[in-house]
Order: C-alpha cells, then sequence, then structure tokens
C-alpha cells in the first residue's frame, strides 16, 4: 500500500492525557484520513521538529473527549502507517505501583499485562482479513526503546528503564484491591489505553516504544488517602514538559 505523505516520516507520536497537541512542530499540516476500521481520534498533524519529520495524533482528541476504552486504536495505528510512519512512541499517562515510579517519574517500560475487556485489538476481526499470529513475547520494539533511553541521556533527563505496564479498561481509576492484584501479578504501573494500541503496531510491523509519565502513585501504593484529579494533572504536566526535548534528542531514520 503506498504512503501518503510526500516526505517521509521520521517519528510518529501518539499523545495521552496532558499532551493534545506537540509543541515546536513547524511547518504543520492537517490530516484527516478516512481509514476502513472508522474515524481516528482526530487529524494527524505532520511537521517539522528538530531536524526529524514528525506525525502527532491525539489519542484521546484534541479536546480529551474520547474515553480510553472508546479509542479507534485501528484507526490511529492504520492511518499513521498509511502516512508512512515507520516508527511510534506512545506517550501514556500512567499510575505508578512501583515505589521508586511516583509522581512526575517518566519510565520506559518493557513489558506488559493486558487486563481490558471488549475492545477491538486486531486487524484480523474484520472478515476475510489475514489471521496474523504475531509473535508479542516482547511488546516494545528493543532498538526504539533503546533509543529512547539514548535520548533521555543526551538531553539530561532522567528516566527509568524497564517495568511492567498493566493496562486497565478505565475510565475509571482502580481499587486497592485491583492495584494489589497487579503487583502480585508483577506490573509495575498501570494505565489505560497501553492496549491494543502495542499489539496493533506489531501487527503493521511498525517499531513501538511507551513513554509512560507517571501522574500519580496507584490506589493504595501512596501516602494519599485519596487520589485528587487536580494533583495528577499537576504532576502530569510536569512530565509532560520534558517529553519535547527527549524527543528532539531521538536519531533521524
Amino acid at each position: 500500500m503506498p504512503h501518503l505523505e510526500s516526505k517521509s516520516i521520521d517519528l510518529a507520536v501518539i499523545g495521552g492525557s496532558g499532551l493534545y497537541a506537540f509543541p515546536g512542530l513547524e511547518n504543520t499540516t492537517r490530516h484527516a484520513l478516512d481509514t476502513p476500521f472508522g474515524a481516528a481520534s482526530g487529524d494527524v498533524v505532520i511537521g517539522d521538529f528538530a531536524g526529524m519529520r514528525v506525525a502527532f495524533l491525539a489519542r484521546h482528541g484534541e479536546s480529551h473527549s474520547v474515553p480510553p476504552h472508546r479509542v479507534n486504536y485501528r484507526a490511529n495505528l492504520w492511518a499513521l502507517h498509511r502516512l508512512g510512519a515507520h516508527r511510534v512512541i506512545g506517550v501514556n499517562a500512567v499510575g505508578g505501583i512501583r515505589s521508586d515510579m511516583g509522581p512526575r517519574v517518566i519510565v520506559v517500560p518493557d513489558q506488559l499485562i493486558d487486563y481490558t475487556h471488549g475492545r477491538l485489538t486486531s486487524f484480523c476481526d474484520v472478515d476475510g482479513a489475514e489471521v496474523k499470529h504475531i509473535d508479542f513475547s516482547e511488546p516494545y520494539t528493543e532498538a526504539l526503546r533503546q533509543q529512547l533511553l539514548a535520548a533521555a541521556r543526551t538531553a539530561g533527563i532522567a528516566v527509568i528503564d524497564g517495568g511492567c505496564y498493566g493496562a486497565t479498561q478505565g475510565p475509571r481509576l482502580e481499587t486497592r484491591a485491583e492495584i494489589a492484584r497487579m503487583k502480585r501479578d508483577g506490573c509495575d504501573l498501570v494505565g489505560m489505553t497501553g492496549m491494543p494500541e502495542a499489539a496493533l503496531a506489531r501487527e503493521l510491523s511498525l517499531d513501538y516504544a511507551c513513554l509512560a509519565l507517571v501522574a500519580n502513585f496507584a490506589a493504595g501504593c501512596g501516602d494519599e488517602a485519596e487520589i485528587s484529579i487536580e494533583e495528577i494533572f499537576a504532576h502530569l504536566a510536569a512530565a509532560t514538559a520534558e517529553v519535547p526535548r527527549l524527543l528532539a534528542a531521538m536519531p533521524q531514520t
């Protein structure tokens, strides 16, 4: 399938909660694609950034109007692929379960566990489509993970290498008992959008990695009796502010 973008895309970024536009993107064009899987979360914005051609898509829409369980993950990934993306960074707001993954920490996870349900999880869920049994032993592309980690070192931004992301259904936050179960299962982070995004990227043979921004400690993991939404977004804003500087240090393809 031919790509639509005349210039090659060096990097695609899917923005999560708190990242609805990409700061510093210049000479932009907007692309609203009709996909075989319905409408994407919004327009793909393509522009120049730090010597790269970057495509940006707000996962929840530019006004945060799409809840995590209703994101059209298939349309989003298909649109980026159709425009010529090969490397995709998913920026995800998460809660910290592990003690060193508190608010404002940035993590590049290497594993995940899927607790979601009822989502359209594969491009194979279409009559007549080829059934692909992808190898998902390592859900993130290791070479791209290493590029993120190297970029963080170059930019002088502290990140944690590795960790297990547990993807829950949302949009509600989790109970203490649910987080306790996830901790027993080996989860270090909890978020609502990590799946099926990672698996769909693999089906399209896209390099994919996650940049997880910790907005709060998960239920029962911090000192707070309750999780304040105001505090979540304050922590998230601080972590999100580091994303452009980190990605500016990414190597070009």
